[in-house]
């Protein structure tokens, strides 16, 4: 497969383009600033210069003409103040996913956030991220011209992965590993029986191939 990652330097995106790059397929990771193009290359992916919050759609369909699936897992970051919220978690989302439906690529997986809510109330930076967050994945969900997945994770660690997790429509509270995640993604990418599934995550007890599977159905 090919595969266009959004966010192609996140902490989740390199891990992601370690695991599609080892099994084979073809992945471009999109970035904002050249000086990271040696990471997506160390993880086995192509880096693809392009900024997500000025781009047009059809730059960035042209970037994904050709694709098997793309991953939106761009994001603003923790240092990033409420405007960012709105032009990265909200707009770069809704951006790509126009442009996946402008390259006629069908599979689409949103790397999302548990408790990611259009409605939820709040003025704080965690508040817009979540408002944000809840917004682009509404807009996603809308997109019938997709096959789209959203994964919406727990609270995140650097802890090693243990390929166990909780993979269901409702899990609770509870962190998961960004390993973890990251095999997540690359089953999801790979099953599109899971296509209009909206899945909280977070660490389990049951492996990955197995959590994926079920929730789709087999």
């Amino acid at each position: 497969m090919r595969i266009v990652i959004a966010g192609g330097h996140g902490q989740i995106a390199l891990r992601l383009e370690r695991l599609l790059s080892a099994r084979g397929d073809e992945v471009a990771g999109i970035i904002r600033s050249a000086e990271q193009g040696d990471d997506l290359r160390a993880a086995g992916a192509e880096p693809v210069l392009l900024d997500l919050e000025s781009a047009s759609v059809e730059e960035v369909a042209a970037l994904l003409q050709g694709a098997d699936a793309a991953v939106f897992a761009a994001g603003a970051g923790p240092g990033s103040g409420t405007a960012r919220k709105e032009t990265v978690d909200k707009g770069a989302a809704v951006l790509f996913a126009d442009a996946a439906v402008r390259a006629d690529v069908r599979r689409f997986v949103v790397v999302s956030s548990m408790g990611a809510d259009p409605a939820h109330r709040g003025d704080g930076v965690f508040d817009v991220y979540l408002r944000a967050k809840g917004e682009a994945d509404a807009y996603v969900t809308r997109q019938n011209a997709l096959d789209w997945t959203v994964l919406r994770p727990g609270s995140l660690t650097d802890a090693p992965g243990t390929g166990l997790v909780r993979l269901e429509a409702h899990t609770g509270r509870g962190a998961v590993t960004r390993d973890d995640v990251a095999a997540v993604l690359a089953e999801l990418v790979d099953t599109s029986a899971t296509a209009g599934l909206t899945l909280e995550l977070i660490g389990g007890s049951t492996p990955v191939s197995v959590a994926v599977k079920s929730v789709a159905g087999n």
